[in-house]
């Protein structure tokens, strides 16, 4: 007896755009809001839309987040009808199998998902920072008898060109797709976010490859053959927060967005959709008489004897006497000298930032790798 549907998670890209910050770490395990790895999103959605059983691709340094995921228990994974399922490249008697494309990473992992035997598979991308209710859209995706639903939202019409474009009929039936068109059509971008029925996806991945027509990419090859071949495609309306966080810019930029947790759209107090994470249990902050601490969230474990404005530490940051940090994420781990000066930066983990340093991003986003020294300082522990 099968399930319903398999919840599908593609974690293997390098993140190339996120620089030193992917030199070790899987873009997906890349920290986020002090307290969150940016995959924590996608398995928490997964969680409370009853999606219980998820398998993670990965391939690229997956070890962090191999750890990170682990048996799966901070999202509910753990149970006797639930799991998640860490897919790795494998070698078999055809050789190595190395993940080509997103839909071609799917192709690879065949056989798990048969022993699954799912009715339905959710394709969703590791990078990606929103609340999404899988379960809605999946109800949408039978009510409309669908073969393939894309989750959409609409961007500013100038905007639409960074984006894969889905052109619509009155009903919200794609008729095309656009990959970053020059002159885009409408402003329903793509998401990433795919329904498929499972044995008809597998149809089209095994026939591909065995005619030689490899389908390597949803966004390239699958979706454009759906719509050639009349399949049922609809698109499913998002509204809400969602950001992709695949560069530096947009990484900070939703960094300094959370910072406003009150009003932020994405909602992260909202006790009925709750995004769970693995974290360490560390001892209470600590924020000395001469600290200066305003619109900041500060992590457990940070000592804080300097200012913080409008910036983020995570779990375990040191701060030391005559320091300034604005505008800026500083994640776990990470021990800062005195008379220091971060400005709109991000900070690695476990970075080391010596006394007297100054880190200021002018023109663009300041970055310190994870584990990165600059400078001396005195007091380190």
């Amino acid at each position: 007896m099968g399930i319903e549907m398999l919840g599908l998670i593609l974690a293997g890209g390098q993140g190339t755009r996120l620089g030193k910050l992917t030199k070790d770490v899987a873009k997906p395990a890349v920290p986020f809001g002090g307290r969150y790895r940016i995959i924590d999103f996608a398995l928490s959605n997964c969680a409370n839309s009853n999606v219980k059983n998820v398998g993670v691709i990965t391939q690229y340094q997956p070890l962090a987040l191999n750890a990170h995921i682990g048996n799966g228990a901070p999202w509910g994974l753990n149970g006797v009808n639930s799991g998640v399922t860490i897919l790795q490249p494998y070698s078999s008697q055809e050789g190595s199998k190395w993940f080509e494309g997103t839909s071609h990473a799917v192709y690879q992992n065949i056989a798990y998902i048969d022993q699954q035997n799912p009715e339905y598979v959710l394709i969703l991308s590791g990078d990606h920072i929103y609340k999404m209710d899988y379960e809605a859209m999946l109800e949408s995706h039978k009510e409309r008898g669908a073969s393939l639903t894309v989750s959409v939202m609409e961007v500013p019409i100038e905007e639409a060109s960074r984006f894969g474009i889905m052109n619509t009929d009155e009903n919200d039936r794609i008729i095309e797709f656009e990959e970053k068109p020059k002159e885009p059509k409408s402003n329903l971008a793509s998401m990433g976010i795919y329904i498929f029925n499972w044995q008809r996806l597998r149809e089209v991945l095994v026939n591909g490859y065995a005619k030689g027509n490899p389908m390597e990419d949803f966004g390239g090859d699958v979706i454009p053959a759906y719509i050639e071949a009349g399949e049922n495609v609809f698109a499913y309306r998002f509204k809400g927060y969602w950001k992709d966080v695949g560069t530096i810019d947009s990484l900070h930029q939703s960094n300094m967005e959370f910072l406003d947790i009150l009003n932020n759209e994405l909602d992260i107090t909202d006790k009925s959709w709750r995004i769970y994470s693995r974290n360490d249990i560390s001892a209470p902050q600590f924020i000395t008489d001469k600290a200066e601490v305003k619109d900041a969230l500060v992590g457990d474990g940070c000592y804080v004897n300097g200012a913080v404005h409008h910036s983020i530490l995570s779990q375990n940051v040191h701060v030391q006497e005559g320091t300034t940090i604005e505008d800026s994420f500083i994640m776990s781990g990470t021990f800062i000298g005195e008379n220091v000066v971060i400005k709109n930066a991000i900070i690695g983990e476990n970075a080391k930032i010596g006394d007297n340093v100054e880190i200021i991003g002018e023109n663009e986003v300041a970055v310190i790798g994870h584990g990165e020294v600059k400078g001396e300082n005195k007091n380190e522990q």
